[in-house]
């Protein structure tokens, strides 16, 4: 692959030792080393991340925290974890969610924690895929592929981060793979890993955590958060049930806010769906839960709310956030 550059650096290293005088990697003469000292640097340094992650594995069976729940309508999940320029790919079958893949990925030039327009990092948080995008759709910068992230979510916009366009996406056809921060704060991938994802992810459902580094925990370590999270959703869908406004009504945080919608209209809005849902019953179908954690604890709970009796209802999202100890929910919107 004579694109692929750290390829073509480690081959020459490998040429130099067979003259017995490799001292380093990319042990190139000074008079070439000093033409672009920046580039030989990023070269050493996705060396060492891509035999970091050959070397050093997650643990057998392990997920990401943040992967409370999934329902079976989710095939896939994406981590990214960006100590390690690497994105690891999780299929969710009947026998539980396991590490199908993991690829090389570069992110922003300046690293990771995105807060505006234009600061060239990579946003920290749980997002879903919004949509595919074909080579055909594309200039060729965006290389085989791109899959469209959802950021800023709610949480980044009650944060007041800004900024639109992260994507997960493939190279330029001239280059194999770009430099581990290199990018405006997208997560690229070789084309040909790209197109593994585009086969296989589907829009709306698939979840992507990108964390500073993943938090590796066994199935049995999230029992507890997982119960903890249903019980709270199931307390919210018995009240709704019930047509208890005061008790639904509840769950909702005073900072409450959905588009132009603050929480005295949200009020409103509950109670004349309590009154055309007339006591009838409602069932929470393909429960969806991640958690995150950045200066506080935030849930993102998905799910279909299906009137008894009915085949389809509405998918709702859900945003909570712990409030003196108690958690509330800041935003909820339909998204299907």
């Amino acid at each position: 692959m004579p694109n692929f550059q750290l390829a073509q650096l480690v081959y020459g290293d490998l040429l130099l030792s067979r003259l017995g005088r490799l001292n380093v990697l990319g042990d190139a003469p000074p008079e070439l080393a000093n033409l672009s000292p920046e580039q030989l640097a990023q070269l050493r340094r996705e060396a060492l991340v891509r035999l970091s992650a050959i070397s050093e594995r997650p643990p057998a069976n392990a997920l990401p925290r943040e992967f409370v729940e999934l329902p079976q309508s989710t095939a896939h999940a994406i981590a990214v974890d960006a100590s390690r320029s690497r994105l690891y790919l999780f299929e969710n079958s009947p026998q539980g969610m396991k590490l199908v893949a993991d690829h090389y990925v570069s992110v922003g030039r300046s690293g990771v924690g995105k807060k505006v327009q234009g600061d060239q990092r990579t946003p920290l948080g749980v997002y879903f895929i919004t949509s595919r995008l074909d080579a055909a759709q594309l200039q060729p910068f965006y290389g085989t592929g791109a899959l469209t992230l959802n950021y800023p979510n709610e949480f980044d916009r009650r944060q007041g981060k800004t900024g639109h366009g992260i994507w997960l996406h493939g190279v330029p056809p001239q280059n194999f793979a770009r430099s581990p921060q290199s990018t405006d704060g997208c997560v690229v991938l070789a084309n040909e890993d790209m197109r593994g994802l585009l086969r296989l992810v589907s829009p709306r459902t698939t979840p992507v955590v990108i964390t500073s580094r993943i938090d590796w925990v066994s199935p049995v370590t999230l029992e507890d958060a997982r119960a903890d999270a249903r019980s709270l959703v199931e307390r919210w869908r018995q009240a709704r049930s019930r047509g208890d406004l005061q008790q639904t009504l509840s769950f909702y945080s005073a900072q409450f806010a959905n588009g132009s919608v603050d929480r005295i209209e949200w009020a409103r809005q509950v109670e004349r769906d309590l009154r055309a849902a007339g006591g009838r019953e409602s069932e929470i179908k393909q429960l969806s839960i991640l958690t995150w954690r950045e200066k506080s604890e935030v849930m993102v709970v998905t799910f279909g709310l299906v009137v008894k009796g009915q085949r389809t209802g509405q998918v709702k999202r859900q945003y909570w956030g712990k409030e003196s100890g108690q958690w509330k929910i800041f935003f909820e919107g339909v998204i299907g």
